[in-house]
């Protein structure tokens, strides 16, 4: 029998999924959603419900006018607020919930029943293993959030290729460890525009212009810097439907940049 009162782990597995899911795919119809719904004993309409919750306390989402299911609770706040603390743990302890249950629920799925994602998942033992296996979901849910908050474009230059979208970090993984899986510190951007980005050859502004620098401009000439960079110079990045990068992140940035221009 469903219990109506959710609990903190099945929260957690539900705020996890939010982070990945573009507003317009939180209904009862994504696959993920059902497969969410499955795993917990919950309808998918009771899960899109609650990841609809979740939205109504996101300001970037509220903040454009559209509206979630304002019906939160204390503990869906203190999710929230848990997970923009310590994106780190909170990443790992929910991928771990995930796996305890899709191995309390194997004996009873066929073979047919589990994606490749969860046979990977399931076979989460031994040290090297789980080491691994840690990393690939920690990279999975940054390139997740960061691409889905972004419509699956970048942010500079619009493209939608997926093969050449990047989900680049702001201040980098090796100096903010407390951040790395912080989704506001990542930006959708082509690969071209990450390797500029990460070469600090191009910053934004603090109300998120596009800076480029002089070495660039520099090769003004050359067609493709021409079209890739300079053309897009002063322009304002596409904003995210969640996860605005944070002011502190960008000045990070933009004083490393400034060094070097």
């Amino acid at each position: 029998m469903i219990q109506n009162r959710w609990n903190r782990e099945q929260l957690k597995l539900a705020y996890y999924l939010y982070c990945q899911l573009p507003f317009g795919r939180l209904h009862s119809r994504n696959p993920e959603i059902i497969e969410l719904a499955k795993l917990i004993g919950r309808t998918p309409s009771a899960v899109a419900m609650k990841l609809v919750n979740f939205a109504s306390l996101d300001p970037n989402i509220t903040s454009t006018g559209k509206k979630g299911l304002s019906a939160t609770s204390e503990l869906d706040r203190e999710i929230w607020a848990e997970f923009h603390t310590d994106w780190e743990r909170l990443t790992t302890e929910s991928e771990q919930l995930k796996h305890n249950l899709l191995v309390d629920t194997k004996e009873s799925m066929s073979s047919d029943d589990i994606s490749e994602e969860e046979e990977y998942l399931l076979d989460f033992t031994g040290e090297t293993k789980r080491v691994m296996t840690e990393q690939r979901v920690k990279q999975s849910f940054f390139r997740r959030a960061v691409l889905s908050s972004y419509k699956g474009r970048c942010c500079m230059s619009g493209l939608s290729e997926p093969r050449l979208l990047i989900a680049s970090h702001i201040v980098p993984w090796s100096q903010d460890k407390a951040n790395r899986l912080n989704p506001s510190n990542g930006l959708c951007l082509s690969s071209i525009h990450d390797r500029a980005f990460d070469q600090h050859l191009i910053s934004l502004t603090d109300d998120l212009k596009i800076l480029i620098g002089d070495f660039v401009k520099q090769r003004r000439d050359e067609p493709l810097i021409q079209s890739a960079f300079l053309s897009i110079e002063g322009n304002y990045i596409n904003i995210p439907e969640k996860f605005i990068p944070e002011k502190l992140f960008i000045e990070k940035h933009r004083s490393e940049f400034e060094k070097f221009n």
